[in-house]
């Protein structure tokens, strides 16, 4: 994980170095190994350099070939081996052994503005082609790099961290009023191609730009496939394919000496520990792995940290626990150290930064189980219709008998089919009275409200409709930057190997019955490989909500008197809020929050101002 920057004057005019400079010194925090920057005339590229994998210890960036193609890159690519064969097929010749910026360079040489379309990976990065005056940026499948960007008249500024775009003196403070709604009402932006600030930009998920003097053109470049199509004669097949794809997807995201493993104590994430386990004492070189467990150990009933104690045991790797009891909500929302970059709705966030500061202690790296809920998720009735309209009888009779032993009664599956065709979803949420009426007018909230509440816009799948849709959700871009470094502030990279490529286009190319039911698939092949409490356990969501126990609590009475920023009356009609937010259920409170975790973003940002003007002329 490093921290990328660049300025490109689109009139000609010369890059301002001194700006450069400071820009890649704000961003170090995120990469405290190297700071370089690169310019010529109307451009210029900076980089901080956070060494996570083998490859990356000599790398140096800005990094060029020829000195006519120059990169700035945040990147780790998966299937190096296949991308250089292809590249060796398509004539390009450079020293090995290569870094993956290296990689991508010699992949935009080959190929243009569709090296994408052989990349892999997690990435972010610019490339200045020299002589076509272009620069064209990039950013990975799912969103897990970060790249933000504003254009300014003639100069275009972009960086990996929001705060130093923001910090820019020719970008305005002024918020972008439909991403504010949207906080409000989801919890999160919807759009991931804007921030929370009207000046600045999100580079999409699966998205390319290209920019020159007269150009701008943003492009996406893959979309999760709706047309794959897997069937074994024998169930063993699956499970031997999805275990070669897990150990290969892990593989290419450890490439280093220690990693930390986020172990929940669930499947999922003890599947990444013992695929990454097995790996390490097969590999040339000794991986030190470690486990990181966010535990509660009195506020609510928990199991959360037994059950990774036991996966870590059984591994025989250590554990650590960090006990969320006592982050309190909204703690340290007054201090500029730990002040995310935009509106969230989690107000014990604070805990967030206190888990990444403990893994950073040991490891710059961590793999994470998130992901496979959703490719995972089993609905049997599309696969159903499928199997009738493909006239595949057989499979129907035998699909439909297994399923039926399976379950204890078909009936409920059954009933909520029909309830959902001919009866509206009486669990949708009224639209708030505590939006501000002129706020709400203006920018269209009601229609913004029944637009989100439908399901995603996405191709349908024939039969893992809801799967294939989920990875279309703003979720992930929005669980990503929060566990970057630009937020964190710890220098920890974060890798999924659930949403490696070769992964996702197999899980969506599979029948979900058997295997996505009760996650039948990644059961079985952890036969032997995780204790049997664990490789058994059922999805089990925490027995408690931890906002409503610290509701109860004398000490959290100070949120009915905070003080509320006068710039809130311009999103929230507080005469309409209730008196305090402390019942109902865990969603019910989340979203009464939201107006108070609004607040609290509004004044933090008005207490912290950037400027890299003084900066740069300090420096």
């Amino acid at each position: 994980m490093s921290a990328i920057v660049g300025i490109f004057d689109r009139s000609g005019t010369p890059v301002d170095r001194t700006l450069l400079r400071a820009c890649v010194q704000f961003v170090s925090y995120c990469g405290p190994d190297a700071r370089e920057v690169w310019y010529d005339g109307p451009i210029g590229l900076g980089h901080a350099m956070l060494r996570t994998t083998r490859e990356s210890q000599n790398e140096r960036q800005p990094a060029s070939v020829d000195g006519q193609l120059w990169i700035t890159a945040d990147a780790r690519l998966d299937s190096r081996d296949e991308l250089e064969t292809e590249l060796k097929n398509a004539g390009r010749n450079y020293s090995r052994p290569a870094t993956d910026c290296d990689l991508i360079l010699q992949a935009y040489a080959a190929w243009g503005a569709d090296c994408v379309q052989h990349l892999r990976g997690d990435f972010a990065f610019a490339i200045w082609d020299m002589r076509r005056k272009n620069l064209f940026c990039a950013r990975d499948h799912f969103g897990v790099k970060p790249f933000y960007y504003a254009d300014m008249d003639s100069a275009f500024f972009f960086s990996s961290v929001l705060n130093c775009v923001r910090s820019h003196p020719d970008v305005s403070q002024k918020l972008n009023e439909t991403a504010i709604g949207d906080f409000l009402l989801f919890g999160m932006n919807c759009e991931n191609a804007t921030t929370t600030f009207r000046d600045i930009q999100r580079l999409p998920p699966a998205h390319t730009l290209m920019i020159s003097s007269d150009e701008f053109h943003l492009k996406r470049y893959w979309a999760p496939p709706t047309d794959g199509r897997i069937r074994y004669q024998h169930s063993g097949d699956y499970i031997e394919h999805f275990k070669v794809l897990l150990q290969s997807s892990v593989n290419d995201r450890l490439r280093t000496d220690r990693a930390g493993i986020l172990l929940s104590g669930g499947l999922d994430s003890g599947a990444v520990a013992t695929t990454a386990h097995a790996l390490s004492k097969t590999a040339g070189e000794q991986i030190d792995l470690r486990a990181y467990t966010v535990v509660y150990e009195s506020l609510i009933p928990d199991r959360d940290g037994i059950h990774a104690q036991e996966t870590a045991d059984f591994l025989k790797i250590p554990i650590r626990f960090m006990a969320m009891d006592d982050v309190q909500p909204f703690e340290g929302w007054n201090d500029s150290d730990w002040m995310w970059p935009e509106p969230s709705a989690d107000p014990f966030l604070r805990g967030l930064f206190g888990q990444f500061k403990m893994i950073s202690e040991d490891c710059r790296l961590a793999l994470s189980g998130e992901g496979n809920d959703n490719l995972m998720h089993f609905q049997m009735w599309p696969h159903t219709m499928d199997l009738v309209a493909r006239r595949e009888w057989f499979g129907l009779l035998s699909n439909t008998l297994s399923y039926a032993r399976r379950r204890s009664s078909i009936w409920p599956g059954i009933r909520r089919r029909i309830k959902s065709v001919f009866a509206p979803d009486c669990d949708v949420p009224a639209f708030p009275r505590w939006i501000a009426a002129d706020f709400a007018r203006r920018t269209g909230l009601a229609n913004r409200w029944n637009e989100i509440n439908q399901s995603p816009a996405s191709e349908r799948h024939p039969i893992l409709p809801v799967n294939h849709a989920s990875l279309a959700l703003p979720n992930w871009a929005y669980l990503f930057e929060h566990e970057n470094p630009g937020v964190t502030r710890s220098p920890v990279e974060v890798r999924h190997p659930f949403l490696d490529l070769r992964l996702v286009n197999f899980l969506l190319s599979l029948p979900p019955f058997p295997w996505f039911y009760e996650k039948s698939l990644l059961r079985e092949a952890m036969a032997g490989r995780l204790p049997e409490s664990v490789r058994r356990r059922p999805k089990t969501p925490l027995a408690g909500d931890p906002l409503s126990q610290w509701l109860k609590r004398p000490e959290s009475t100070w949120m009915n008197d905070a003080r509320w920023s006068p710039d809130s009356e311009n999103y929230i009609n507080r005469a309409e809020l209730p008196a305090a937010p402390n019942h109902g259920g865990p969603e019910e409170l989340s979203f009464a929050i939201r107006p108070l975790c609004l607040n609290f973003w509004l004044q933090s940002i008005h207490r912290v101002r950037y400027n890299l003007s003084a900066e740069a002329r300090n420096g």
